[in-house]
């Protein structure tokens, strides 16, 4: 069943709070490219998305940036850890911030919620900025270590300009 949201559903919701809280563990792993435990994150049919259209919700038939099964992230992680990768080899040093969450649907298995992430990539003396508002979807578990992402969705605020190479994943 879901729920009509309220404001304070966002402190007082034990199943907003464990939503929130693995967007932020997802966010630590990947800034400390602890690459294999990110991946665990993910249910077995989760989907990471980065979509050069904003706009759009039909990731099979557009063009994306990243679009991640299990088996893509599993070679993206590959990449990402075995230092053949130029990426791996010289990757930037990155600082993630997610906030703003706003939750859509709740019931009891699964939370969607909305949220931005500013990150900050260091890199041979210079610094990028990336900006996106995230949508996850995740499934609630037995208990918070249970708990997986079904989908995240990251909509870059200039998705459809020139990106600077990322070598590490959004």
């Amino acid at each position: 069943m879901t729920e009509t949201l309220t404001p304070a559903m966002l402190f007082t919701d034990s199943r907003i709070t464990r939503a929130i809280e693995l967007s932020w563990r997802e966010a630590d792993l990947l800034d400390r490219k602890d690459y294999h435990t990110w991946q665990d994150l993910y249910t077995a049919d989760g989907r990471y998305v980065v979509p050069i259209d904003r706009g759009t919700d039909d990731f099979d038939n557009t063009l994306n940036m990243i679009y991640d099964d299990a088996r893509m992230r599993g070679m993206r992680v590959v990449r990402m850890t075995e230092g053949y990768a130029i990426a791996a080899v010289d990757a930037a040093v990155t600082t993630r911030t997610v906030s703003r969450f706003v939750p859509e649907t709740v019931t009891d298995d699964e939370v969607h919620l909305r949220a931005a992430q500013i990150l900050i990539a260091y890199k041979r003396g210079r610094h990028d900025i990336w900006a996106g508002d995230i949508e996850y979807r995740i499934r609630l578990g037995a208990t918070p270590a249970d708990d997986r992402i079904a989908l995240k969705v990251i909509r870059l605020v200039d998705s459809e300009d020139a990106v600077p190479a990322a070598g590490f994943l959004l």
